[in-house]
């Protein structure tokens, strides 16, 4: 195996995360008949059938997947230690592919890489913003952005962000109106609540209130659920029911009066979120260079 092409292995490596040769060969810029011919010489090489395909289709066998959970560490190994030498030329350079929930796409994120862009022009940044909990390392993003409950063991988490938030509980003047307005948190089950529904549950979340020391939970109802911020703030200022999310994303509503804060007292507060990536010797220099931005200026973050 000592000629064994690193290139073949690679190709594979990206035809199988992306079950396609189309976008794996867009995203490694080359053509998709050169990542076929690359498996073809790999798989007659090794003499073992890789990845199963078929005009539909694309995926690992039972050894091809085994060498893929194998592989793929291994490369991202050898790529950190290539991107290393980052440091003798003119700066950091290369992609850094980040997994973010969508608050922090909405709220926080787009200053800081912006402002890291700039610092680092040789620097592409991809960032995916979503809800669900997956595992980030092994969907192939460098780091990813979670909050202490969602932080995986053996990983590094260096703050980003706002340092405290806050949940909080609005609707349309025009729903407490007609409802009322909810004095006390189990209220809530009788009114129609808008619930954020996350794609890896199938249930909705209960929503968790606090006051003085009291923890109450209560499992919303009603006519609209959504895993998408906009339309739960939509329906709350259609005056559809009753809403309970992040502070910042509800505070433009209630100030210019489509909203309006209730249950006030129970505002639920938590600490901020972490930027997370995989303990390695050798972080790609994408990564090395927005992890030492982040921890650079943390006064800009609170």
């Amino acid at each position: 195996m000592d000629d064994l092409p690193l290139s073949d292995l690679d190709a594979f490596t990206a035809i199988a995360r992306e079950r396609s040769f189309r976008a794996a060969a867009r995203k490694r810029g080359v053509s998709a008949s050169s990542l076929s011919d690359s498996l073809r010489r790999l798989e007659e090489r090794l003499g073992v059938r890789l990845l199963n395909r078929t005009t539909r289709s694309v995926t690992p066998t039972e050894a091809g997947q085994r060498l893929l959970e194998r592989l793929a560490p291994a490369l991202g190994e050898v790529a950190s230690a290539l991107g290393q030498l980052d440091s003798f030329r003119e700066g950091p350079s290369g992609t850094l592919r980040l997994n973010v929930p969508t608050i922090a796409a909405r709220s926080f994120l787009s200053d800081i890489i912006n402002r890291f862009l700039k610092a680092y022009p040789k620097v592409r940044i991809e960032v995916i913003g979503e809800d669900s909990f997956i595992d980030v390392l092994g969907a192939g993003y460098d780091a990813g952005i979670r909050y202490d409950e969602r932080l995986e063991r053996d990983m590094i988490a260096v703050p980003i962000g706002p340092r405290r938030q806050r949940y909080v509980t609005a609707a349309s003047p025009d729903y407490l109106k007609r409802r009322g307005v909810p004095k006390h948190p189990r209220d809530l089950i009788d009114h129609d609540c808008i619930i954020h529904r996350f794609l890896s549950g199938t249930s909705a979340t209960p929503w968790e209130f606090d006051r003085d020391g009291e923890t109450l939970m209560i499992t919303p109802t009603g006519q609209v659920s959504a895993n998408a911020i906009e339309i739960e703030v939509g329906a709350a200022v259609a005056g559809l029911g009753v809403m309970r999310t992040f502070e910042e994303v509800v505070m433009p509503e209630v100030e210019a009066g489509r909203l309006q804060l209730i249950l006030e007292e129970w505002v639920t507060e938590f600490s901020g979120p972490f930027l997370y990536y995989a303990s390695r010797r050798h972080m790609p220099a994408a990564l090395r260079a927005f992890v030492d931005f982040i921890k650079a200026e943390p006064q800009k973050q609170r």
